[in-house]
């Protein structure tokens, strides 16, 4: 038993510096949001999502400016609420808790709108750079960079390789014109954004923009 208190006591030395240093990290402070960011599946829009997707947008658009618009998730895939206040490390690691890469694929039009009906027929998804209105479960007006849909062109898209294998149901990514692993897990460009919003001294603070109804 002695023997075994000693072995118990050694690995606790080795541990403890480690344990210490991650819930440090953890504990980082990295930004401030202005705003409660909640998790509502129910609705088309929410302040956590547009959050989500434009950050990722914004940051995928540093290593591939032609990308055209982003559904970086599911809704599934947002696990919890960014509270209002300080955001430390361990609030991006709770609502991202995943390895999920990002990842750019090109579309052609038919996969286009095989997404963009996805996205209406499940009642809205975390977007940036796109909207739409909900019609019958279906998309309609639908808006890419502030210019209309083209139902010829092909479309560069930013997502994760969760979505991209299939998550949640998602079938659009099987068969693309061109794909692309940018190496820079989600988690990493989230906390990557949100400090440089504090090094300017800028807050997070993202708004309901409309960019998708549903009638």
């Amino acid at each position: 038993m002695n023997g075994e208190r000693a072995v118990d006591s050694s690995l606790i030395k080795t541990y403890l510096p480690y344990k210490i240093k991650m819930e440090q990290e953890m504990n980082t402070v990295i930004g401030h949001a202005e705003v409660l960011m909640t998790k509502n599946d129910k609705i088309p829009e929410n302040l956590l999502r547009n959050f989500f997707a434009d950050a990722l947008f914004h940051e995928v658009l540093k290593y591939d400016p032609a990308v055209d618009f982003a559904m970086p998730s599911t809704n599934g895939g947002l696990r919890v609420d960014i509270p209002k206040g300080d955001i430390k490390v361990s609030n991006i690691f709770e609502v991202m808790p995943f390895e999920n890469e990002m990842m750019v694929f090109t579309l052609g039009p038919s996969d286009v709108q095989n997404l963009l009906s996805y996205i209406a027929r499940t009642g809205g998804q975390p977007v940036a750079g796109l909207r739409m209105k909900i019609v019958d479960n279906r998309p309609t007006e639908v808006m890419i960079n502030g210019k209309p849909l083209d139902p010829k062109r092909n479309y560069k898209i930013l997502t994760s390789d969760y979505v991209a294998e299939g998550g949640d149901n998602v079938q659009s990514f099987k068969n693309p014109i061109d794909k692309k692993i940018l190496g820079i897990r989600m988690r990493d460009a989230l906390i990557t954004y949100i400090k440089e919003h504090q090094a300017a001294g800028k807050t997070i603070n993202p708004k309901l923009d409309g960019r998708i109804t549903k009638d």
